[in-house]
Order: structure tokens, then sequence, then C-alpha cells
């Protein structure tokens, strides 16, 4: 379904969900329904052209339309919903375009994030944390928790950017990486994608444990190019997410 159809064409989300969810009073509401709405995105619990009705979703999330109105405009702004006034606002289709600048934005940041790190002394304790994000990772891999590994992962990174105090990087990427992740949840079932990301990780730790940061820096590019090297063959896979 493109998005000139009517919203009635589709169900909205909300008149599909299964699970509750409990706001708290204590945070911002707008916050609450952003995260909820986002994590459902990029998780393609909520699918490239679905319809999001701000009057079931209100009913949902118990507030008013002004929280999830807000919550609408924070992710139109990072293009993950399409928002076609008084009219109607359906989940974006993912844009390749998008996905290769936020990729191309974070490659740049995190080759001189572990260039970084190789140079320095105390970098053990990078290592460790993030060598024990690698295990959680394998451990999920034997359970076959998909959702579990694709957290791990982000954890691993984010480790690399906070051991330099570059948190607030990483949540920039974060916020341009609605596209690409979605991209990723449709990559990781492939075969050998997930063997292929724990050795990447391997790679990337041992280049820092060995302080070589051209290793690292290496490692890093082959490990972020991964995914939109293939994105031909995801597409042609699930074309209806584009």
């Amino acid at each position: 379904m493109r998005a000139d159809e009517t919203e009635a064409a589709r169900p909205t989300a909300a008149a599909t969900l299964e699970r509750r969810f409990n706001l708290d009073r204590r945070r911002p509401a707008a916050l609450q329904v952003y995260e909820d709405l986002r994590d459902r995105i990029l998780t393609l619990d909520l699918q490239p052209a679905e319809s999001l009705s701000r009057p079931a979703l209100a009913a949902y999330y118990t507030v008013s339309q002004m929280p999830v109105r807000d919550a609408f405009l924070k992710l139109e702004a990072e293009g993950l919903v399409d928002v076609f006034p008084q009219s109607k606002t359906l989940v974006a289709r993912i844009d390749v375009r998008q996905a290769r600048e936020t990729q191309f934005l974070r490659t740049a940041l995190e080759l001189e994030i572990v260039s970084a790190i190789a140079g320095r002394g105390g970098r053990d304790a990078v290592v460790s944390r993030a060598r024990r994000l690698l295990e959680g990772q394998e451990r999920a891999r034997d359970e076959a928790d998909l959702a579990l590994f694709a957290d791990l992962d982000r954890q691993f990174h984010a480790t690399l950017y906070e051991a330099l105090d570059q948190g607030a990087l990483w949540d920039l990427v974060q916020a341009r990486s609605g596209h690409i992740d979605r991209l990723r949840k449709l990559d990781l079932p492939t075969p050998g994608k997930i063997a292929r990301v724990l050795d990447e990780h391997g790679a990337i730790l041992a280049a820092l444990e060995a302080g070589d940061g051209g290793a690292a820096t290496a490692a890093v590019r082959t490990h972020l190019s991964g995914t939109l090297a293939t994105v031909d063959r995801i597409a042609a896979a699930h074309p209806h997410y584009f």
C-alpha cells in the first residue's frame, strides 16, 4: 500500500495491539509514546505504510491526543512516519538513501573512536566490558534470541563511545539510525549473519587489546559495511518494506 491510499484501507496499529502499555505518570507522556512507537517501528512490529490513528493511540496509551501528536512530530523528524495534515499518519517505508547517510556518519565516528582507544592506555577496562557483551551475544545466539542479540550489539558499540566520554555522539547516531536499524532487523536472520557479527566484534576487540589502531579501524570498516552491501538482496526479499 502506498502513502496516498486512505487510512481506512488498513487497520490502525492500536486496533491490533495485544499487549498492555503501562504509562509512568512520573515521566513525560509524549516521550513514552514516542519511545514505544519508535521501538515498535524499529522492530517491525509496526509495518511500513501501516496507519497510525491518533485517537486510537491516545486511548491505548491513556493520554490525550496532544502527546501522540508530539510523538508523531518527533518520529516525522527522524523520517520514521509520514504525516499528512488533516488526513493520516503512516509508518514510513525504509529510506535507503538516509540509511547510507547515517552509515557514513557512523563509520567516520567509529573509525576515530577505535583509533583513539587503541592508542591510549587504560583500554583494558573498555575491552573487558565489550568482551562481556560479546559473550552475552554468544549466549543469545545459542538461545536463538535475536532481539537480545540486537540489543547487546547496540550496547557493544555504545561502550566504545562511552569509553571516550562521547555518549552524546552515540545518541546522535541512534537518533538517525531508524532506517538502517530496520535494514539490520531484516538482515539478521540471514544464514551466517550472526556468525559474521560475532567474528567481526571479536576482531575489533583483538585489535584494541593489541593497541593496533590500523587493524581496529579496518575491522570496524568491514563490520559496518555489511548490511548496506547486501541492501539489494534485502529489498528483493522484502519489497513491501521499501
